[in-house]
């Protein structure tokens, strides 16, 4: 008897064993089955309404696992299969050519506004071409608040160059205030000032202010977002089908055209554009 005890723990071990891998093999095939989803902190207005129908057209789960300013440190760290961000955002070049990423793909784009005072004393509410706004205010010498972060002075510089260089006067005040604290200035001042329309409905929602998003329309306001799937040869763990999956799903047109129709309930406004193109040179 004694001899033979052995191998009945032997046997027992082994059906332990088969046990557990089975069980493993199961968590990992409903782990295969959701995506993890890193982003910036804009993108989740429009994404997340969009997960039911992922999980409805592909049978797989997409959860946001992250939105903060460095979603490629999650990544890195094997924590998200797919990272979106704004293409200009300093990370994803080091990201792509550090090989933790494939190749970025453009899904959507959300945007900035000329933002203004309800009053309106120069006059340009529902323009379409955001340099014919500057020369209004520039013109009418309508107080303009430079909100300095590189994004936003960028923009503005463009439609600077394109209104012909007006001189900047005093009506032109630049106390180097970035994003919530420009906004909340040139709501205090009855200024004009340029930042991106999500933020800013989030922080009216919180501190109600008299500034209105006044421009949207010009393609320049545009901030073009892509999506990249995360290396698995890189990074391990990384459900790269699943990642694919969602990518793919981002740039179908029936997405696209969904993105295009995303509304604010506190502005009736488009400010969510479709980004996907198939820009074959043979075409």
């Amino acid at each position: 008897m004694a001899g033979k005890f052995p191998g009945k723990v032997v046997r027992a071990a082994v059906a332990i064993l088969c046990i557990w891998l089975i069980g493993a093999a199961a968590r990992a095939g409903a782990d295969a089955q959701t995506v993890r989803l890193a982003m910036v902190n804009v993108p989740d207005d429009v994404v997340r309404p969009l997960l039911g129908d992922f999980a409805a057209q592909s049978g797989k789960r997409a959860e946001i696992v992250y939105t903060g300013n460095d979603p490629f440190a999650v990544a890195r760290e094997g924590k998200a299969d797919l990272v979106i961000s704004h293409y200009g955002h300093e990370g994803v070049e080091p990201f792509v050519t550090g090989s933790y990423g494939l190749w970025p793909r453009a899904v959507f784009a959300n945007q900035i506004a000329l933002l203004g005072p309800p009053s309106d004393p120069a006059h340009v509410r529902g323009l379409t071409d955001g340099a014919e706004a500057f020369r209004r205010i520039a013109a009418s010498r309508s107080r303009f608040l430079v909100n300095d972060s590189d994004g936003n002075k960028y923009v503005e510089e463009i439609l600077w160059a394109r209104a012909g260089a007006p001189v900047k006067g005093d009506w032109y005040v630049n106390r180097h205030t970035q994003g919530p604290q420009a906004a909340r200035d040139a709501a205090r001042e009855g200024a004009y000032t340029l930042w991106g329309v999500p933020p800013f409905l989030r922080l009216k929602r919180q501190s109600p202010m008299d500034l209105e998003p006044l421009v949207t329309a010009d393609s320049v306001f545009q901030r073009i977002m892509v999506a990249i799937v995360v290396n698995p040869k890189k990074v391990n763990g990384v459900n790269d089908s699943g990642a694919e999956a969602f990518q793919t799903f981002l740039l179908a047109p029936s997405t696209q055209a969904r993105i295009a129709a995303f509304r604010y309930p506190d502005l009736n406004q488009q400010v969510w554009w479709p980004a996907g193109r198939h820009n074959n040179a043979r075409e």
